[in-house]
């Protein structure tokens, strides 16, 4: 399967006195990837900054550096992207391999050994280990060892929106037993690490379907948060425990680390004598069609570009997204 997604991320700080000068950094270009396309994307930053450069960071993420001179009391920073995405297919071979073949070694799994070390905040620690042990039998395979545990971390932690922030520390999930995205993404990536396994902490979007009944909400959509582990084969198994399942073409990949804080969609600093400031969040993720195919014509050729073109089967049940928070950029 395959889809075709429009993904509008407008952020706004506004502040209470001027901002003279500010910088910063975004993440907000998907990859291109094996079943991911980028057919275009642009990133709009208010004021007009007067640098704006993209390059990648040490993950291979695309991200865009921007200085803005121009004194204001509001910054806006708005990237649009045009996304076709595949749903992975991978090995039966390789997800029935033991889980213990997965952990990376040799040459073949030296860029993944980056993804098997503890944060500077300690996260692999014994109480992930007490929690996840069980779904770590010896010699199960790592495809069901995979599900296993999206499946506990879903049933065993209420989602509650808001009930966490980017400081929360894993113990504190724990003993709370309730997160957002971002929590049950880092508790499935610990949960691999302290078994030697390489996790991923993914950063992207979900689309999402409005109730039955009631239309799209333009801009009522959120940044999500998922996980990745490392197969035998050396591929990459997505999987979502905040909606319990794997990833599939809904899922559009932003960028991936260690941790949030390897790929926040935003982080800078401002220089300002502001006492208070606000921030404001909106993504719309819309069904589109690749360029070259209307709806008369789809089903034929899609005439997609070779790369991006830059201006600097459905569970059932409901699906969370959670907004990546973004923190205030003040100096």
């Amino acid at each position: 399967m395959s889809r075709t997604h429009r993904i509008v991320h407008e952020t706004t700080y506004r502040y209470s006195d001027v901002v003279s000068s500010c910088y910063g950094r975004a993440w907000l270009q998907p990859r291109e990837l094996d079943g991911q396309h980028v057919h275009t994307h642009s990133l709009v930053v208010d004021p007009a900054p007067v640098d704006l450069s993209t390059g990648r960071d040490v993950h291979g993420n695309e991200t865009t550096y921007y200085q803005v001179a121009r004194p204001s009391t509001q910054l806006v920073v708005r990237g649009e992207s045009l996304v076709s995405v595949e749903t992975p297919v991978h090995d039966p071979a390789a997800t029935a391999l033991p889980w213990e073949r997965a952990r990376p070694g040799g040459v073949p799994g030296r860029t993944a050994q980056d993804f098997v070390l503890d944060q500077l905040t300690p996260e692999v620690a014994e109480g992930v280990r007490a929690w996840a042990g069980a779904t770590f039998a010896p010699r199960r395979p790592v495809g069901e060892v995979v599900d296993e545990l999206l499946h506990r971390i879903h049933t065993d932690f209420a989602y509650r929106s808001g009930s966490t922030s980017v400081r929360t520390t894993l113990a504190e999930v724990l003993e709370r037993r309730e997160g957002v995205c971002q929590d049950f993404a880092r508790l499935a990536v610990a949960s691999l690490r302290v078994h030697g396994l390489a996790g991923r902490y993914v950063s992207g979007y979900l689309a999402t379907a409005p109730p039955p009944g009631r239309e799209r909400v333009v801009g009522a959509d959120a940044t999500h948060a998922w996980a990745a582990l490392r197969l035998p084969s050396g591929s990459w198994l997505g999987f979502d425990p905040t909606n319990d399942h794997r990833t599939d073409d809904r899922y559009t990949t932003l960028a991936w680390g260690r941790d949030y804080h390897d790929v926040p969609p935003l982080r800078g600093i401002v220089y300002t004598d502001a006492a208070t400031s606000t921030m404001t969040v909106s993504v719309d993720v819309a069904p589109a069609e690749p360029p070259g195919v209307s709806r008369a014509t789809r089903g034929g050729p899609t005439g997609a570009a070779p790369g991006p073109r830059r201006t600097v089967a459905r569970p059932s049940g409901p699906t969370r997204t959670t907004e990546n928070q973004e923190p205030d950029p003040r100096a």
